[in-house]
This record gives C-alpha cells, structure tokens and sequence, in this order.
C-alpha cells in the first residue's frame, strides 16, 4: 500500500512569519538604541565635565574609527525637535571627529529637573572626573535637588563620609581649587588646606610651600598642625623641613641631594640621582 507522505506547514505559512524580526522593537521606548543624525543632536550645558583632554579625545576617535560607537549616548527629544545629551558628550565629541554622520542613542522622556539629575548622576558613574568637577557635580546634587549626603553616596555608590570629603573641596580658595584641577596638588594636600580655613593667609601659604618645596601630604598636614596649636615659625620649619644640617652634610660627601620624608611615625631618608649610573655611583659609596 503506498503511503500518503504527511503534509507540513509548507512554506506558505512562513511567509507570515518574519525570519529577520528586530526584536529590539519589543523593547520599551525609552531602551530601544536608535541611529539619529549627528546634526540634530546637542551637548548639555550643565554636564559635570567641564574640560575635555585633547589626547583622549583623539584616541577615542581613532578606537571609534575602528570600532565604533560601542556604548549609545543616552539623549532626550526636546520641544524643537532636536536631541539634548544626557550622558555621553565624550563619544560625541570623539564622533565630530571622526565625521561620522549617525550616532546609536536611547532616547529617554525626563522632565528637565530629572535630567540634569540622571546626567550629572550617570556622567559620575561612567567617567573619571577630575576631583572638582566630582565636587562640584555633587555639590550640585545636594543644592539643586536637595539631596542628602547620605542619599547621594547610595546613588553613586560611595560611603557617606566621602561624599562630605569631596564636597567640602568646594570650600577651597580659588587658587588651590585650579592647583587641584591641575594636578599640582592633590587631595590629601586639599584636605590640609582645608582645615585652616579659619586663616586664609596660612592656606595661601601653605599651597605655595606645597607647590614650591614639592611637599608630601604628610608635611602640609604637620604644617596646618603646628599652626593651628600655635608654634612659632621656627617650630613649624622644623616639623616640616625636607633638609636637616646632617642631610646637608650627608648630601656633600655623597654628591646627591638627601632630603627627610616625615611620616605618622618616624619619616625616611631620600636620596635623588640622576640617572642609572648616578644610581651604580652611589651604591657604590656604600
């Protein structure tokens, strides 16, 4: 007996079935990646990033060359019908570089309050700030949308007493605050300079000592100490001094600068030479 072959679904049933279905339409709005022109879309204003490094904007255009945009922007539509950037001005920046026509977005509905918060929020979860644009981010966290400190540090996923550290940088004299953003000095010497905020003429002092004699934060915090108990001038020079009549002499017999180190306990010996065979010179004084 000849057997009937079963029919399938045959092939005409698939037709109704997309075999290259986006999935991604499945999505809600507000987390689909979209492509949109490059043109239509803007940099915010009151982003926490402030300076971008020349370099590493260079360097991210050239990955993107190769790459591309591995992260989409996350934008919001405005009432003119262009995209204001809630977090990514960097790979934006980068983009412009590279002169790439579309850029992937997700585009996210927030009333202006919500995404100057979701910005400053996001952009100190995804970039490395420098400590003042940190600071003043969340400085503007607390003022703008009355934030706690304790909420902040859980939003951002930091303890609460350095949420306070940072913060207080913003009570920084001016000319500390742009040798921090540059690099001159750093926090632990910001913290210093902080604690003689009583005498702003000690905390110019200080930053200029610092700067000038390449301090450690170690003796910058010995300085603001000795000031703040009251010890003459020549007690705290000698709380913080980098030489010593015997680093001095030391340093003459061994041809080399010999400088102190103070510590919390003790200190240290540091002997500077000018290059390896400086170095095999020295070693061999010994």
């Amino acid at each position: 007996m000849t057997q009937i072959p079963k029919r399938g679904l045959g092939s005409g049933l698939q037709t109704l079935i997309p075999q290259n279905f986006d999935d991604s339409l499945l999505l809600k709005q507000d987390e689909r990646i979209q492509k949109i022109a490059i043109e239509q879309i803007s940099a915010d204003k009151g982003q926490p990033r402030y300076t971008f490094d020349d370099q590493s904007l260079i360097e991210l255009a050239d990955s993107i060359k190769i790459h591309g945009i591995l992260q989409p922007l996350v934008v919001t539509l405005e009432a003119n019908g262009r995209y204001r950037i809630v977090a990514g001005e960097r790979r934006y920046r980068a983009a412009q570089l590279t002169g790439l026509k579309q850029l992937p977005v997700i585009v996210k509905k927030l009333a202006h309050t919500e995404r100057s918060e979701v910005s400053i929020v996001e952009n100190i979860q995804r970039v490395d700030l420098s400590p003042m644009e940190l600071a003043i981010s969340l400085f503007r966290l607390r003022t703008e949308f009355g934030l706690k400190n304790g909420q902040i540090a859980k939003q951002i996923g930091k303890a609460e007493s350095t949420v306070n550290n940072i913060i207080r940088l913003i009570k920084l004299p001016k000319k500390a605050q742009k040798a921090l953003e540059d690099n001159r000095i750093t926090e632990g010497h910001a913290r210093a300079i902080l604690s003689l905020e009583q005498w702003p003429e000690l905390q110019q002092e200080l930053l200029e000592k610092i700067i000038k004699h390449d301090w450690n934060v170690r003796q910058a915090e010995r300085f603001a100490a000795a000031n703040k108990e009251g010890e003459s001038k020549e007690k705290v020079a000698e709380r913080t001094q980098n030489e010593t009549p015997q680093t001095k002499m030391l340093g003459k017999k061994i041809g080399a600068v010999v400088q102190i180190k103070p510590l919390a306990k003790g200190g240290k010996l540091e002997i500077r030479y000018k290059d390896d065979q400086d170095l095999e010179r020295i070693i061999g004084l010994f």
